[in-house]
């Protein structure tokens, strides 16, 4: 059975091959094979664009050329970062607000505590900042009433140190106590002469922000060490402007977490009780203001030696805005001398002298808190004297112990 087979013929494929490679010819040439006369001419130009803007095939005023090049991919990634990506929906607008809103109460809760106020706060509201609001918070407050929120006001809480065998036991008891408090808090640790690896370790691991400073000062006495100490934090309080309430907290001191709390809302300066014991006596002596609702009337001293005092107050029981001390001109001071504690002085009259310069009587004062009913730092003289303590805080050795073998 024969077949038939269908073969092109070598006229036709000479055609074909010669059709592909003029059309692929022309193109090169700037002559498309296109039967429009308009779209061959766009097509020319489309080359002849492509082989000088982006292939940089002209040799002629070739920088022009880079610069035209970089400003179209400029525009094509400028276009490309305006446009919007995703849904317009998906944006909620009150995913970005700040406004505390109350939530939704029954009617038991309303009823057994109507003047509570019920506040919630947004959950995109940073943690790290702190505020107060003012204003009526209720629920039966008017909707269209906006709540006023207050950043809250640091605290700078000086504190003194040396070197004595129950140094890294204050300093870590106080570090504790400090951590409790609700920030903004500055903690401004003193040292003299040099700082030490020990006390600064401790400032680390306490969680709190600190400043750990060093007081270089030439010391006629040792009595006189915290005045200078307590001179350099100011100095650096001032020369910083550091915006706050300012704080004398001595290491040996016993603190509640409550007095810092109230510290925020003293205007100028603020004073409170404090409850002393007397060292080898069986009592304790209390001093500090007598007050009769916020304002202060009188003050509270037992010891005869000091009866002359202006001021009967101790170290640790005053606070002041820290402002007194570089804005002058706010609090109308007659004096423009830098406030520094007095090492010229006798030990016991630093507080009153330093007082002085603050405010001019007792009108200009605040009780803290409210009618100074509360104890709530206590002072100690609790120290060792002449005791071992092994340097760097360190035990070198292992303690031996024999026990008898029965």
């Amino acid at each position: 059975m024969a077949s038939i087979r269908r073969t092109l013929s070598p006229y036709q494929d000479r055609h074909y091959q010669n059709g592909t490679s003029q059309l692929l010819n022309s193109y090169r040439l700037g002559k498309p094979s296109v039967d429009s006369p308009f779209l061959a001419a766009l097509l020319v130009k489309f080359r002849k664009f492509s082989e000088l803007v982006l292939l940089g095939k002209s040799s002629r005023k070739s920088w022009r050329l880079w610069i035209i090049r970089c400003l179209l991919f400029f525009l094509f990634g400028f276009l490309m970062g305006m446009s919007p990506f995703g849904r317009e929906n998906d944006l909620r607008m009150h995913d970005f607000s700040l406004e505390i809103n109350p939530p939704h109460v029954n009617n038991a809760q309303s009823e057994d505590k109507p003047n509570e106020p019920l506040i919630r706060r947004d959950d995109l509201v940073l943690e790290n900042l702190r505020f107060e609001v003012k204003g009526d918070s209720s629920v039966g407050s008017s909707p269209g009433e906006e709540l006023e929120l207050v950043p809250m006001r640091q605290l700078i809480v000086i504190t003194p140190t040396y070197n004595r065998a129950f140094q890294a036991y204050f300093l870590n008891r106080l570090g504790q106590v400090l951590r409790l408090v609700k920030p903004p808090l500055l903690w401004i640790l003193v040292e003299m002469n040099a700082s030490s690896m020990e006390t600064a370790e401790i400032l680390r691991k306490s969680g709190v922000m600190y400043r750990h400073l060093v007081c270089k000062k030439n010391m006629t006495s040792f009595k006189d060490r915290g005045v200078h100490q307590r001179n350099a934090a100011l100095e650096h309080i001032q020369l910083h402007q550091l915006d706050g309430i300012v704080y004398f907290a001595d290491d040996d001191n016993i603190y509640s977490v409550q007095l810092f709390e109230d510290l925020r809302h003293i205007s100028r300066f603020g004073t409170w009780p404090v409850a002393m014991l007397a060292p080898n006596k069986n009592k304790a002596i209390l001093e500090g203001p007598v007050c009769n609702g916020s304002q202060v009337i009188g003050w509270h001293t037992n010891e005869k030696s000091k009866q002359l005092r202006r001021f009967h107050v101790d170290m640790s029981g005053f606070a002041f805005n820290s402002s007194i001390l570089w804005d002058p001109r706010r609090w109308k001071r007659p004096i423009l001398d830098p406030i520094r504690q007095l090492d010229t002085v006798k030990e016991g009259f630093q507080e009153t002298t330093f007082i002085e310069q603050v405010v001019e009587d007792e009108s200009q004062m605040e009780a803290v808190p409210y009618t100074c009913s509360r104890i709530m730092n206590w002072h100690f003289h609790l120290d060792a004297q002449g005791l071992y303590y092994p340097k760097g805080w360190l035990i070198q050795k292992n303690l031996e112990a024999i026990f008898p073998i029965k």
